[in-house]
């Protein structure tokens, strides 16, 4: 069936709220604090370089040239051991299992917009008491706004390629861009914005190990949303007449400044009013909440823009991410938009209670195994397995199994001199690095 087509500038938009996730706000800047400020922003930029952008004119070309589901592009584009081949394709299994937890991430965000309006804690202390009691004690809550997060998120893939996903980017993406640079021009006039700054860019050289370089790549890898699938089946529905290095670097400019934007006003805020940065959730539902309430009324305005901006992000992420497999569903059994929209928010909602299940002190024990919870063995199975084994096949499918001839048609055009550099990174360094980023998240190795 054929794929309905994005305009230009709708592409553009869904691929960067594809990329642009909770972990562009919570993750990328205490990784950058941690290991070593502007020596590290250095080290990510040129791994985006050399693996991001790599991979991801990759898994746009077998979009571009495939035009259908992720299994059926890696079997209709393999000249030969099609039905091996195919089973790469079922990297868009990843997306789905990643929005089990996901959605329930968007449902704690959707929660804190409602305590931001209504009551912000007054200390840390008292926004760690509180956010703990949700994650073990807040069965109800977490279910009920798990619940909006699968009706918002089913509703907008059921409307397509036009009507939904597009329409909901070319809204939510602006509006993310306004909140934070509202935020951001607020905080350069705080005496915490040199102090940010200084965290986040200042070059400490000696933080900068080989365990800072496997986490450049990981992150550069993950943060652009490759693997999943998504960026293949947005890159199915581009325009013939689209440039895909034109579109990749576009998703690559957004994803980072938004990434260094968003830790600049993060870290203005901390500093100002003396909490020290804080990693992953933590640094959203803990430290960032108490430091809203010292703010006064501004604090109460900007928190509830926070907490909307985070919702944004982790939406926008959300539908490309159920996109691949309703696609799938679509191609292969001739489900309807609607059906296949249904069936998979109906596997991610399912499965999404099992994981807030496994969190909820009562039930935790029978759903906790190898150290484990469910909820942590979805995180660790899809980021530190699925997504870079993903990566590494595409940049092996498209380096060494499409035909050279048919890859230099269609990318050669748009790099030009640029080509050979491109194409020996996808060969030989993007899969290395690949290779070594598996091994570390897993622990075979450890850098």
């Amino acid at each position: 069936m054929k794929i309905a087509q994005f305009s230009r500038i709708g592409f553009m938009m869904a691929a960067v709220g594809s990329a642009v996730g909770l972990g562009n706000i919570w993750k990328f800047p205490y990784i950058t604090g941690e290991y070593g400020g502007g020596a590290f922003v250095l080290v990510y930029l040129m791994t985006v370089m050399l693996v991001g952008f790599t991979v991801m004119i990759a898994e746009m070309l077998i979009g571009y040239l495939g035009r259908r589901d992720c299994v059926a592009n890696f079997e209709t584009l393999a000249p030969r051991h099609k039905q091996w081949w195919k089973h790469a394709g079922w990297m868009g299994v990843t997306s789905s299992l990643v929005m089990i937890y996901y959605s329930v991430v968007i449902g704690w965000i959707l929660n804190y917009i409602t305590v931001a309006m209504i009551q912000l804690p007054s200390s840390v202390s008292e926004a760690e008491t509180a956010f703990n009691t949700m994650l073990k004690q807040g069965l109800g809550t977490q279910i009920f706004f798990h619940t909006i997060a699968f009706f918002i998120t089913t509703a907008v893939v059921a409307k397509g390629i036009k009507g939904g996903i597009e329409r909901f980017n070319m809204v939510l993406m602006p509006a993310l861009m306004l909140i934070l640079g509202v935020m951001f021009v607020y905080a350069f006039n705080m005496d915490g914005f040199s102090q940010a700054f200084s965290y986040m860019f200042t070059p400490d050289w000696s933080k900068l190990t080989s365990e800072a370089f496997a986490v450049a790549v990981g992150h550069a890898f993950f943060t652009l949303s490759l693997g999943y699938g998504s960026i293949m089946i947005y890159s199915a529905s581009l325009p013939k007449e689209g440039n895909m290095v034109h579109s990749s670097l576009f998703v690559i400019a957004g994803d980072t400044i938004i990434a260094l934007v968003a830790g600049l006003v993060l870290f203005t805020f901390l500093f100002q009013y003396g909490a020290e940065p804080a990693k992953g959730p933590g640094l959203v539902f803990i430290s960032l909440p108490a430091v809203f309430f010292q703010m006064g009324v501004i604090g109460n305005v900007f928190s509830v823009l926070f907490f909307l901006a985070l919702a944004f992000a982790g939406l926008t992420s959300a539908v490309s991410l159920v996109e691949p497999m309703v696609q799938y569903l679509i191609d292969k059994y001739d489900f309807s938009r609607i059906k296949a929209a249904v069936v998979m928010g109906l596997f991610f909602y399912l499965f999404g209670i099992v994981a807030i299940l496994s969190q909820i002190e009562w039930s935790a024990p029978a759903l906790t195994w190898g150290g484990k919870n469910f909820f942590d063995w979805m995180d660790y199975i899809t980021s530190s397995v699925l997504l870079p084994t993903a990566g590494l096949a595409m940049a092996i499918f498209v380096g060494y199994v499409i035909e050279k001839e048919r890859v230099v048609s269609a990318l050669k055009p748009q790099m030009g001199w640029f080509f050979p550099i491109w194409y020996f990174s996808l060969r030989y360094i993007a899969p290395i690095a690949l290779v070594v980023v598996l091994l570390n998240l897993t622990g075979i190795i450890k850098i």
